[in-house]
Order: structure tokens, then C-alpha cells, then sequence
């Protein structure tokens, strides 16, 4: 009778046990071993195999199950959905930044999202949650404490000024507007921040969530094009305000508790301050010259502009590899990515697998091992591994080099950093 009720049972697990074999294949050829921020770890002594963290996960085979207790298997992947640390029935998963080998800065943050600083808080990317629906339920909840603890005492200025808007910064302002706190949204380019510089007909949601002001995204797939068409809906239906071109330069904390935030352009005075300005920082430049000339991006918003031209894509990630095959795919462009390495590593499998198909069909050319080292009107140089320089005719230089994390900026302030090394 046992046999007869643990059958199904285990063969789910000896199932799982097998696709585990091939996901650990395909993450030692992708390069996903190695995590980028916030991943999974297992306490194998508590670990009992339920496998209930492998079914909940919806990026799939971050953990796989072997000799009957869960692993991490593609780390680089997970964006901190949490789902499995939630499901696990005998608390043996925990999500963790870094790993002994990469370490993550990450800013010191209470419970409530309060820094070591009284009254600012950090929610979103900066805090090292990526995902747009843990930053929509940060910013919930941060804004929930707010309204809670604030005084009721008359003060001038702000009851809280937000910086940032993309999605932590939005929901920020969405869920001040509910509890009717007098606040204003500080956002240094445009509405959407990260998000408006990604290329068109990117993923970029791929769970439903709901938002207040506007109902629930039912949708399993979103893209780019559609989010930000319901972000302008949200703010206009909900008239949020928002101020843009406000690039922050500093943040002082007043004798009173209170804070005065710095624009290039103008001072603002608020009770409390949530940081909603993402990791990215601004774009790691080479510092090569001809780097400031008018055909350098290091974004690509609408690639159809550009048809009929030679393109050199700089970078061998995610952002890299969409850019070039979305410049690809317009007519007549002949591109070309130059990555430092001999292979792509901790990109997506989908990506990995379209960048093979695009070089196989001759629409991108991929330069191994080599650095542009100078840019001009029409053309580029670059080194080789062998340290030989070669000239290409070239147009449009679009750099993918990572950003600067605003570590400086927080540490101006008094905001505390911690590195992780694999630890909570």
C-alpha cells in the first residue's frame, strides 16, 4: 500500500533528478554557474527533498533535485522571486547575494527598507531585487510603514520625495497617492527609467501583478512597448506627480530630521526620501577616443531608426547580445560585436541560442578577444588578442559595458555598503 501511494511521488523526483542532469549541462555551457546578485542556497541538513522549490520557481532550473535533495543549478538566473525560500516546508533555502568568489555591493537595509540613515529608504534594483514585481511590493510596503509612522505635525516641504521612476519609483508614487502623502517623483532622464532604454520588443514581465490605480496585469508575457504604454496610463489616469530632467546631486539631512535633496537645478525639502534609482548608476564608458562623438549610444531605444549603416555592438551580455540582433533585423545594417572574451558567458539560453542562429545565417558577426580602442565619424579601431590593431568601416558604436554603481553618491550621503559574499 506504501509502494502504491509514494509511486507517483517518486517518480516526480526521479524525473526531476534527470532534467536536473541536462539544466547542470546547459549552465556550465552557458555560464551560468556563477550568480550575478541575489540566488538560492540549500542547508542540505535540513533539506528533505520535496521538490516543492524546483515546481514554484518560474525561471526555471535555477534548482534541480539530486540524490534526493534540492541543488543549485543555474544561479545566474534567479531574480529573486523568493518563491522557493517560501515554499520550502522545512526552511532550508534562503536567498543570499554574492558567493565566495563575486562579491555584491549591496547598501545596509532594515527591515522597513530604512537605511542606517533615519527617514531614507531604499527599494528596487539598488537594493538588490531586479524583478518588477518585488519592486511594485517593496515600494507597497515601504510606503505602508511611511504613512504609518509619519507625524502629523504641519512641516514644509514634502511628507516624502522619491527618486527614481521606473517601476520601485512608480509604485512608490502610486501608493503615496493612496495614503494621501504630499510627496513628488525626482526622475533624471524619463518616465520608465531602465526599462525606456531597453530595445524594443523586449520581455520584461513575465508574472501577473497587480497595480494600484489601474488593476491587475493578468498577462504572462509583457513587453516593453505595452508596459510603458500602462505606466503613462497610470500616471495620467492618477495624475502622479512627477518631475523629470531632476538629476539628484545630493542629499543632506536637515538639524530638524528632515532632508534637503539637491537637483542641478533646485532644492526640495522632505520629511523621508525612498531611493528608487537602480544599480545601473550611468554607463561605464571605455575611455577611448572618439568616445564623445554623436554615433556613440550606450542605450538603443527604437532600433528601426536605424536601416542601411555598419554597426559595432561593444559587450557580451544580455544587453549586448539583444541589441545587436534587434539592430540585425532591420534592413540592410551589417553588425558586428566585439567582446573581450573567447565565448559568451552568463547570458540567457535563449539568447545564447538565437546569437548562434544569427551567426550561422551571417546576419551578426561575432569579434572574439578583442577592444575597440578608438572611434571616429566613419570608422572604428580595434586590438586583437594578439595585440595587432585593425580598422573597420563602421558608422554607429554602441557601447554595453555594464554601469557604475552610484556607491560613491550613497556613500556621500552616509548610506552604508556591505559586500556579501554569499551571505543574506
Amino acid at each position: 500500500m506504501f509502494l502504491i501511494i509514494a509511486y507517483p511521488f517518486l517518480r516526480k523526483k526521479k524525473e526531476i533528478e534527470k532534467n536536473t542532469d541536462i539544466a547542470d549541462y546547459n549552465a556550465l555551457r552557458y555560464g551560468l554557474k556563477e550568480p550575478v546578485s541575489l540566488h538560492p542556497i540549500v542547508n542540505t541538513s535540513q533539506c528533505i527533498g520535496s521538490g516543492n522549490c524546483v515546481d514554484v520557481c518560474p525561471e526555471k532550473d535555477v534548482l534541480g533535485l539530486r540524490n534526493g535533495q534540492a541543488v543549485p543549478v543555474s544561479p545566474a538566473r534567479c531574480v529573486g522571486h523568493g518563491l522557493c525560500e517560501r515554499s520550502c516546508p522545512v526552511d532550508a533555502i534562503q536567498l543570499v547575494f554574492g558567493s565566495e568568489k563575486r562579491g555584491v555591493d549591496i547598501p545596509r537595509i532594515k527591515d522597513n527598507f530604512e537605511t542606517n540613515i533615519n527617514g531614507i529608504h531604499i527599494v528596487g534594483e539598488l537594493g538588490g531585487m531586479g524583478l518588477i514585481r518585488n519592486a511594485f511590493e517593496q515600494s507597497k510596503q515601504c510606503v505602508e510603514y511611511i504613512s504609518y509612522v509619519r507625524s502629523k505635525k504641519k512641516h514644509e516641504g514634502y511628507d516624502v520625495v522619491i527618486i527614481g521612476c521606473g517601476p520601485a519609483g512608480l509604485s512608490a508614487a502610486l501608493h503615496c497617492h493612496h495614503h494621501d502623502l504630499n510627496y513628488i517623483v525626482l526622475e533624471k532622464e524619463d518616465i520608465g527609467g531602465t526599462v525606456r532604454n531597453y530595445p524594443r520588443k523586449k520581455l520584461v514581465m513575465t508574472q501577473p501583478l497587480k497595480i494600484p490605480g489601474y488593476g491587475s496585469l493578468k498577462k504572462k508575457e509583457i513587453y516593453k512597448e505595452e508596459l510603458m504604454s500602462i505606466w503613462s496610463e497610470i500616471i495620467e489616469k492618477n495624475d502622479l506627480n512627477i518631475s523629470t530632467g531632476e538629476d539628484v546631486t545630493h542629499i543632506q539631512k536637515n538639524k530638524d530630521g528632515s532632508f534637503s535633496i539637491k537637483t542641478k537645478q533646485d532644492t526640495f525639502q522632505a520629511q523621508r526620501v525612498i531611493l528608487a534609482i537602480g544599480r545601473r548608476g550611468t554607463p561605464r564608458k571605455l575611455g577611448i577616443e572618439g568616445e564623445n562623438l554623436p554615433n556613440v549610444a550606450y542605450s538603443i531605444r527604437e532600433p528601426d531608426q536605424y536601416e542601411n549603416n555598419k554597426i559595432v555592438v561593444v559587450g557580451g551580455g544580455d544587453s549586448a547580445v539583444e541589441a545587436a540582433l534587434s539592430l540585425s533585423d532591420q534592413p540592410g545594417n551589417e553588425v558586428r560585436i566585439s567582446y573581450r572574451r573567447d565565448h559568451f558567458s552568463r547570458i540567457k539560453p535563449d539568447n545564447l541560442e538565437r546569437i548562434e542562429e544569427a551567426q550561422q545565417q551571417g546576419k551578426v558577426e561575432v569579434l572574439w578577444e578583442t577592444n575597440v580602442v578608438k572611434n571616429s565619424e566613419h570608422e572604428v579601431t580595434l586590438i586583437d588578442a594578439d595585440e595587432k590593431e585593425f580598422t573597420l568601416a563602421n558608422d554607429y558604436l554602441f557601447i554595453f559595458a555594464g554601469g557604475i554603481l552610484p556607491t560613491q553618491f550613497l556613500k556621500d550621503i552616509g548610506i552604508e555598503i556591505d559586500t556579501k559574499f554569499g551571505t543574506v
